[in-house]
């Protein structure tokens, strides 16, 4: 069951109204457990950060710290939460309107098994602001919704090199047998991706990786937090086996990573 709050209070159904009708703000979302969440200090530089950009506005990093931990399970279950900072006075005509961003609190339960290999398809589509998680999640929905009508679970994206950037809501991570490697591209910086650099062992580099280069990689895996380390069983028409020894290794990498107290 989803769990709704709107600066620690019942949200109230006139401002969440207002956020579907305008559609404009940012988030960040988490995975927490037993009062515990990796990334913590990442997501509240994310959301402090977006909100300069979107709202140039300041956020309080402790007053979100707190909403994320006031709506938290009493028993610890795991959840994901996501925080949506929005301005519920903000209009159509006048979003340069000095902004008053509240917190929309949002928990549901974490999947409780590991979900299976993905298999993508490219789309050539750029995100607005792609340094920023916002809102405006039509157009990766939309490619989501085209690759699944022709079969594949997911839209990885290419920029209009037709370099790949970023999965619909995920980072991609390839490794070449020897390094780890990040596609160097305009793509939004993920908490995971960023956690999970910081934890592997090996050799890793950024590159521009484009389609007709992925036979040159024995696995691939997509980071987000709500999943962690997902792999990827193909990429249009090039394999990969979601089973290869990299993938548990880059995965115990990163559940290796403490979880900071919320």
């Amino acid at each position: 069951m989803t769990e709704i709050e709107i600066d620690g209070a019942p949200a109230d159904p006139a401002q969440l109204a207002a956020l579907g009708l305008l559609n404009y703000g940012h988030f960040t979302t988490l995975r927490a457990e037993a009062g515990r969440a990796r990334g913590l200090a990442l997501h509240l530089d994310r959301l402090v950060r977006d909100c300069r950009t979107v709202f140039d506005a300041a956020l309080d990093r402790e007053a979100a710290r707190a909403r994320i931990r006031r709506a938290l399970p009493a028993d610890g279950a795991p959840v994901i939460v996501r925080v949506t900072v929005f301005d519920p006075a903000l209009g159509l005509e006048r979003p340069a309107a000095p902004a008053a961003p509240r917190l929309l609190v949002t928990t549901r339960p974490a999947p409780s098994a590991a979900p299976g290999p993905l298999r993508v398809r490219t789309a050539a589509y750029r995100r607005e602001l792609p340094e920023v998680k916002h809102v405006g999640l039509f157009g990766l929905l939309h490619q989501r919704r085209l690759a699944q009508l022709s079969g594949y679970d997911d839209a990885l994206l290419l920029d209009d090199e037709g370099r790949i950037t970023e999965g619909a809501t995920w980072n991609l991570a390839l490794h070449d047998g020897r390094d780890l490697v990040w596609p160097e591209a305009a793509a939004l910086p993920g908490v995971t991706a960023a956690l999970l650099a910081a934890a592997h062992p090996g050799p890793q580099r950024r590159e521009p990786v484009t389609p007709a280069g992925l036979g040159g990689f024995v696995a691939a895996v997509a980071v987000n937090a709500g999943v962690g380390v997902r792999p990827l069983a193909a990429i249009d028409d090039t394999p990969f086996d979601p089973a290869h020894p990299v993938v548990a290794e880059l995965r115990a990498a990163y559940e290796g990573v403490e979880g900071e107290e919320i």
